[in-house]
């Protein structure tokens, strides 16, 4: 398998100072990436739904991994879904035609497993991407962002473009959002068992009834994906990015309770939404084209995460 090599190429990593990016960043030096030619794109210094803006952050620029997005858990995509489609869209648009413009050697684009149909046979194949609509309650979220497969499949026609789309499930880990108004399940609940053990509440509320079931990847090996990807992937196919282990909400609340110590009661909020009914992928063709296969063990990566925010919880 051929490997690009990164030791000279000039790397534009849009996200880079978040919680994924700064993984990603990480795997990049470990690839062989020169640290003086990643340059980290950070929202707040920089607005990539202006297309002055993408013009500007990939001028110069060999390899664009685009990671940036505004994602957040099943509460933010109810309250913000315009919110949730204009920017995501907005920012891949630009970004990607920007890219055409300079002639950049490689765009890859970091899409959510939110794009997949709200029922499809488990395990998700990439094969059946486009077989109904998302679950509604991530539609805006996962359509904008699918939408950014289609426009790099029709640059890579129209004008050569090599750009890839990767879809990862459910990330977790250390550093993580653990914001009660935008993280997703396994900090959010992090957080609320920790803070009812603060108070000394015997009832933990959960919403939903805990019956959907998850796939998570841990943080770094999300990030050794999307590298790998980023070296030896070239055709445009999108790919999943995984670990093929499935785990209801259920038991998910009930091994954090485990391992966080916590013996109170799980009270199910079956009148709030449970979103997609199950998730989980299938990992073959990351294996069979890049040789990418997640390697952390869920309840220890679980437990990583856990200490962390206990180390931290304060701050946050």
């Amino acid at each position: 398998m051929v490997r690009l090599d990164l030791s000279d190429r000039r790397i534009l990593v849009t996200g880079g100072a978040g919680f994924l990016g700064r993984q990603v960043v990480e795997q990049l030096h470990q690839a062989g990436a020169n640290p003086e030619k990643i340059t980290i794109v950070r929202s707040r210094d920089c607005d990539l739904r202006l297309p002055e803006n993408c013009q500007k952050a990939v001028d110069q620029q060999d390899i664009i991994i685009h990671l940036a997005a505004h994602v957040g858990g099943i509460g933010l995509n109810r309250e913000k879904p315009a919110e949730l489609f204009y920017d995501n869209l907005m920012m891949g648009v630009h970004l990607i035609h920007a890219a055409h413009q300079v002639g950049v050697e490689k765009f890859v684009c970091v899409g959510t497993i939110c794009a997949y149909p709200k029922f499809t046979p488990v395990p998700f194949k990439e094969d059946d991407l486009w077989n109904g609509y998302p679950e509604e309650t991530n539609a805006p979220y996962g359509i904008a962002k699918k939408a950014l497969l289609v426009q790099l499949q029709s640059y890579r026609q129209q004008y050569g473009l090599n750009g890839i789309f990767l879809l990862p499930v459910n990330l977790y880990g250390p550093e993580d959002n653990f914001n009660p108004n935008s993280s997703h399940v396994i900090p959010a609940l992090i957080r609320k068992v920790h803070e009812a053990q603060q108070r000394g509440d015997k009832q933990l509320p959960v919403w939903g009834d805990g019956s959907p079931t998850r796939e998570f990847l841990y943080s770094t090996d999300a990030a050794r994906g999307i590298v790998m990807a980023t070296q030896a992937y070239n055709e445009p196919e999108p790919v999943n990015l995984g670990t093929g282990y499935e785990i209801s909400i259920r038991d998910l609340i009930e091994l954090i309770c485990e391992l966080m110590d916590f013996e109170g009661e799980i009270v199910w909020e079956t009148d709030k939404p449970n979103g997609q009914p199950r998730r989980c992928l299938d990992t073959e063709r990351a294996k069979q084209a890049f040789g990418f296969q997640a390697e952390v063990e869920f309840k220890q990566g679980l437990k990583n995460t856990i200490d962390w925010y206990r180390q931290h919880a304060d701050a946050l």
